[in-house]
C-alpha cells in the first residue's frame, strides 16, 4: 500500500486539486508540504493531533514537513469558524506560544538535518510594505470571489472587519513565499481552510505561471476528522501541566463507541490490518479497543511509562489489578480540615475539580458527583479524616473525571 493509499484508507483525505500529481509527490517522497498552526495558546491540543500525525506519516515516507507557525497571521486572526473577532495578541505572547509549540511538535516530527522545517510567517509578513503588497498581490484577488468564500460569508451578517478580510491574502502569500524560498509544493489543511488554500494556488499561478501552478497541490483533511478536532479543541491539551497524562488517557478511554475505530485509524500508528480486525468487536471487546486507543495516544504524547501509569490508575477504579496511586491526586493536610472533616464542596475546590463552591454545589444538585462510588446528594455532605487516609477518597465528576484526595 502506498502512503497516499494509506492516508485515504485511514480516512484522512477528503479532496485534492490534482490526485495524480499528489500521488506522484507523496508516494515518491517529493513533497515539501506545510500545515499552519495559529499560536493562540501556549500548548497544542488534541484538535491538532490529526495534523501532527499526518505530518509524521508523510515524513516517514520521505517527504519534508513544514510546521508553519502563524506569528504574523496570528496578529490578524483567522475569521474561519468564528462569529466574532479574535482577541488581539501581543508579539511577546505569540513568540512564547511559538516556543511552546516547537517543543511539543518535536515529539512527533524529526527536525534534525533539515528533515523538517519550523517557520514563523512573522519573519516575512511583518517586513512587508503595505503599498508593495497592494501592487504585487492585491491585484491577483477578486473581491467578488473572496466574498463568496465560506469563511467570509458566515461573518457578513455580524460584520467582517477589513483586518480579518486580509487573512486570506496573508495566508495565500505564505504559500507563495515558501514556494519560492524553500520549495514548498503542497498545502495540507482542514475544510475550513479550503478557500484560503486555493487562494495560494491561484496567486502562484498568476504570478509565476501555469508550470508553477501544476506543482501546487492541496490536500484537504476530512470533515469528519476536523469535527473530532473541534469537539476536543480547548478541552484536552498536550501539555501535561494543563491536562495530566491520566486525564488525557481517560479522555480517549471514554470516546463514543461510534468513534473509537475512526480514532484508531486516523490518530494511531497501529497497522490497518490490526484495526480492521476490531470491526466486529462488541461489548467488552469494544472497551478493550478504547483502552488500546487511549494507551497508544498517551504513549505518543507523554511516553510509554506515563501511558502505563495512566492505564493502571484507570483499571484500579474498576478492578483490583491497577495502581490507584497513579491517579491525579491532591494531598491534604490537617489544616485543610475543620474538626477532623471537610465538606465535599470544599474538597472539590481544593482538588481543582471546580473553580468555586457554587459550581461544586450545582454539580452535586445535578447528580454529577460521586464519592468512592456513591452518588453525593447533599451539598452539606462531609468527608471525615479516616476516609482520606491510606489510599484516600476517590471523587468522580461527571462521567469521565476521576480524582483522588489523600490526607498526608
Amino acid at each position: 500500500m502506498t502512503i497516499y493509499d494509506e492516508l485515504k484508507a485511514r480516512g484522512l483525505v477528503a479532496q485534492v486539486t490534482d490526485e495524480e500529481e499528489i500521488k506522484d509527490l507523496i508516494n515518491n517522497g517529493k513533497a515539501t508540504f506545510y500545515i499552519g498552526f495559529d499560536p493562540t495558546a501556549d500548548s497544542l491540543h488534541v484538535g491538532h493531533f490529526m495534523a501532527l500525525m499526518l505530518m509524521r506519516r508523510m515524513q516517514k515516507a520521505g517527504n519534508r514537513p513544514i510546521a508553519l507557525i502563524g506569528g504574523g497571521t496570528g496578529m490578524v486572526g483567522d475569521p474561519s469558524g468564528r462569529s466574532d473577532m479574535r482577541t488581539m495578541m501581543t508579539v511577546e505572547t505569540i513568540q512564547h506560544n511559538c516556543d511552546c509549540f516547537k517543543k511539543q511538535m518535536s515529539k512527533f516530527i524529526d527536525f534534525s538535518d533539515g528533515k523538517a522545517l519550523m517557520l514563523n510567517n512573522a519573519d516575512w509578513l511583518l517586513k512587508l510594505n503595505y503599498v508593495d503588497v497592494l501592487r504585487e498581490v492585491g491585484a491577483c484577488f477578486s473581491v467578488n470571489n473572496m466574498l463568496r468564500a465560506e469563511c467570509y460569508k458566515q461573518r457578513m451578517e455580524k460584520g467582517l472587519s477589513f483586518l480579518e478580510f486580509n487573512y486570506m491574502i496573508m495566508q495565500s502569500y505564505d504559500f507563495y513565499h515558501m514556494f519560492q524560498t524553500v520549495g514548498c509544493n503542497l498545502q495540507c489543511g482542514g475544510d475550513d481552510q479550503w478557500s484560503n488554500m486555493l487562494g495560494g494556488t491561484e496567486l502562484i499561478r498568476r504570478k509565476l505561471g501555469k508550470d508553477a501552478y501544476a506543482m501546487t497541490i492541496t490536500l484537504l483533511l476530512t470533515s469528519e476528522g476536523k469535527k473530532m478536532g473541534k469537539t476536543q479543541a480547548g478541552a484536552v491539551w498536550l501539555d501535561p501541566e494543563k491536562t495530566s497524562p491520566y486525564d488525557f488517557y481517560q479522555y480517549w478511554r471514554n470516546v463514543d463507541d461510534a468513534d473509537v475505530l475512526k480514532c484508531l485509524r486516523m490518530l494511531t500508528e497501529l497497522p490497518l490490518e490490526q484495526i480492521d480486525e476490531m470491526d466486529h468487536w462488541e461489548g467488552a471487546q469494544l472497551n478493550r479497543a478504547k483502552e488500546i486507543l487511549a494507551f497508544e495516544l498517551t504513549k505518543l504524547v507523554h511516553s510509554e511509562e506515563e501511558a502505563q501509569k495512566a492505564q493502571d490508575a484507570a483499571r484500579a477504579l474498576f478492578s483490583t489489578g491497577g495502581d490507584k496511586s497513579n491517579m491525579p491526586t491532591t494531598e491534604l493536610s490537617n489544616g485543610d480540615l475543620t474538626d477532623g472533616q471537610i465538606t465535599v464542596v470544599d474538597l472539590m475546590v481544593k482538588c481543582g475539580l471546580t473553580p468555586s463552591k457554587g459550581e461544586a454545589r450545582r454539580l452535586i444538585q445535578q447528580g454529577g458527583v460521586e464519592l468512592n462510588g456513591e452518588k453525593v446528594t447533599d451539598t452539606a455532605a462531609v468527608v471525615v479524616a479516616a476516609a482520606l487516609e491510606g489510599e484516600g477518597a476517590t471523587i468522580k465528576k461527571g462521567k469521565k473525571v476521576f480524582h483522588r484526595a489523600v490526607l498526608a
